[in-house]
């Protein structure tokens, strides 16, 4: 099972509304069954799937406390992706939803205050050890500070090649529990929301093929193989060249 956590420091950033997106693309996209766990005492993303008629993505009740024992009972169960809703702030909640996460995306809106900001997220992160992506987030069409945003960003880390716009279906959807997949699957906000989710679950496997790549063990060296040392041309095991 692979587990992505939406974290900022800043309130207002959208983490509850990609994350409940992002979770709903991957079910829809054959990625699931996907479980949603909202570990932000305000339970706005608890609030939202409460609302919804359709029953996927899953929703997990959990604690900090039992976070990673959970997880593991939700992979045994067969689950195969799980989105965490994080608090608005740098607190140990965060740092141990960071800690039990395969890759952590940080949403920022193309803003001074929000740019200011990530940087405390990005600390954390980079101190764990993980891999994270930031997605330019409720951005305003055409307008110059969302590429300034992403110039920005690009020097702390990755940015998401697809940025997701502000627009009014975003918080109507989120009303009665649904995603602008669900109110208009042709719209401009679906398929920027698929385009995220395809995104990163490309870089999502990408990072978990290289982490299983770093912790394979090192071949060992055949007898004689001179020191480890790799010729260009084929040399018998005393490390003299066959001619």
């Amino acid at each position: 099972m692979r587990v992505i956590a939406f974290a900022s420091q800043k309130g207002g950033s959208g983490k509850t509304t990609l994350s409940g997106h992002v979770a709903v693309a991957a079910e829809r996209a054959g990625a699931g069954p996907v479980v949603l766990v909202d570990a932000d005492p305000q339970g706005s993303l608890s609030d939202w799937w409460n609302e919804r008629a359709n029953p996927a993505p899953v929703f997990a009740r959990t604690a900090i406390s039992r976070l990673a024992s959970d997880l593991d009972d939700l992979k045994a169960q067969g689950f195969k992706l799980a989105v965490i809703d994080t608090p608005p702030a740098i607190t140990m909640a965060i740092q141990s939803v960071v800690a039990v996460s395969d890759m952590v995306v940080i949403p920022t809106r193309p803003s001074p205050h929000d740019l200011r900001a990530a940087g405390a997220t990005v600390d954390l992160v980079d101190r764990a050890g993980k891999p994270l992506v930031f997605v330019v987030n409720a951005a305003t069409p055409r307008a110059r500070i969302t590429a300034d945003a992403a110039i920005a960003l690009s020097q702390h880390g990755t940015v998401a090649p697809v940025t997701v716009h502000q627009r009014t279906d975003f918080a109507t959807s989120m009303i009665d529990g649904r995603t602008v997949m669900e109110l208009k699957a042709d719209s401009k906000s679906s398929q920027e929301v698929e385009q995220l989710w395809t995104y990163l679950q490309e870089r999502l496997e990408r990072c978990h093929r290289r982490t299983v790549f770093q912790n394979r063990p090192a071949p060992r060296l055949a007898a004689g193989a001179a020191g480890g040392r790799v010729f260009g041309r084929k040399h018998d095991v005393s490390g003299q060249p066959v001619i």
